[in-house]
């Protein structure tokens, strides 16, 4: 893992810890399903340019830490995750049409992942007052 990442007009370093489960926290992750899900993780985060530093699929959840670009925000990253990984395994899988009205719930949890700390950030910019 580099420090930080870059594109033509930024420098960054943004990684989160993404947490989502499916509808009803259901235990249907597992066996191919499990497979193809990440499959399908590692497939939109090479389109959209993001890396997957781990991931952990469990049968009634899904654990990803990932780096994206600043273009994208994380509501909109979680959402390319579930929307195609609900898609296509809802085709693959018939047995999750059968069971689930959607496969994902709507919710989630993001958390930032970084190296320097809230106090540290806070310090910095009142230091900055008078240069």
């Amino acid at each position: 893992m580099t420090r930080y990442a870059k594109n033509a007009g930024a420098v960054f370093a943004l990684k989160y810890h993404l947490v989502w489960c499916p509808k009803y926290r259901r235990s249907v992750l597992v066996d191919g399903v499990a497979k193809r899900l990440g499959q399908l993780i590692r497939e939109v985060a090479s389109e959209f340019e993001m890396t997957v530093h781990a991931m952990e699929i469990m049968p009634d959840q899904v654990h990803l830490f990932v780096e994206s670009d600043p273009r994208w925000c994380v509501a909109e990253i979680v959402n390319r995750f579930k929307g195609r990984s609900s898609r296509v395994l809802r085709s693959e899988f018939p047995v999750l049409r059968s069971r689930l009205p959607t496969l994902w719930s709507r919710s989630y949890y993001a958390g930032t992942v970084g190296r320097v700390s809230e106090a540290t950030v806070r310090r910095y910019i009142e230091n900055q007052v008078g240069k």
